[in-house]
């Protein structure tokens, strides 16, 4: 089988090497890659991790039976439209196209517009680091790789979830409403918030740059872990965030719902609301434990 990675960053790179290392019986799929800047399939071919790194799309495309969309949403649906136009004559009448991108309503749709034989895919497995340089061969080892069929053939789907079980993730079919919905909660507010949090704390009006100093001097674990997700590559956080901004919406006005309940617990004339923050930690801490059981 050929693979073509259009992006070699994080999770293309790690792709490439779980495929590359995991390989234990020598039938590894020939892979090449492409990328705009050409520096990620250029370092993995020197590393051996790729077959080859190719200089147009196009090329990469040519003969693949699955070619997998690797940068950002909104790379990917413009991705789309090329292999509906300038691309398409390099498709081969067999081949397969997926991407992993963290958002699919608006991918899958934009393929089906386009009647391209296309299988939507989401690896629930990332860091804060970007690029090729930060891939790694066990990042997908034992976590969830979404699938989303839409109007694919059987043999299509299967052709995808046989690569995310090659890299040691575990395939999962969802539809793509249900899954935008499911990351917009644990993935994409998440990143929101850490973003919020930077922004009302470093960027306040009212905290000096002095003020700002001292705090950052205390700061451990606690705003390091909350902050995490703000220190990651701005193109894909937008991207994911533009291409699936009406169901976060829908969970920062719950959020927003719950912080006013909070506010109005602490910042009473009589003084806090002992009992109901005592009330919203323990439940708060018991849904937690509750995931673990």
């Amino acid at each position: 089988m050929r693979i073509a990675l259009l992006g070699l960053g994080l999770i293309g790179g790690s792709i490439a090497r779980a495929l590359h290392e995991r390989d234990t019986s020598g039938s590894r799929p020939r892979i090449v890659a492409w990328s705009p800047t050409g520096e990620g399939p250029t370092a993995a071919a020197g590393d051996g991790v790729i077959d080859e790194a190719v200089a147009r799309a196009a090329a990469a495309i040519a003969d693949a039976d699955l070619v997998i969309l690797a940068g950002t949403a909104p790379v990917c649906l413009d991705q789309l439209d090329r292999l509906a136009g300038p691309w398409r004559s390099s498709l081969g009448p067999d081949a397969v196209i997926t991407d992993v991108a963290s958002t699919k309503a608006a991918i899958v749709a934009r393929a089906g517009q386009h009647g391209l034989r296309f299988v939507g895919g989401h690896p629930m497995a990332g860091r804060e680091s970007a690029g090729y340089g930060a891939a790694q061969a066990d990042l997908f080892e034992g976590r969830p790789w979404v699938i989303v069929p839409g109007p694919a053939d059987a043999a299509a789907v299967e052709r995808v979830e046989g690569v995310a079980r090659a890299v040691g993730a575990q395939p999962q079919q969802m539809d793509p409403d249900e899954h935008d919905a499911a990351v917009a909660a644990i993935s994409h507010l998440p990143l929101v918030l850490a973003a919020a949090l930077v922004d009302a704390i470093a960027g306040a009006p009212d905290v000096s740059r002095a003020g700002w100093t001292a705090a950052s001097g205390l700061a451990a674990t606690g705003w390091r872990d909350m902050t995490r997700l703000a220190r990651g590559d701005v193109a894909m956080g937008s991207g994911m965030l533009t291409t699936n901004a009406g169901p976060i919406a829908v969970r920062i006005r719950a959020l927003i719902a719950v912080l006013d309940g909070w506010l109005e617990d602490l910042d009473r004339r009589d003084g806090p609301d002992v009992d109901a923050i005592d009330g919203r930690l323990r439940a708060a801490r018991d849904r937690l434990e509750g995931e673990t059981r």
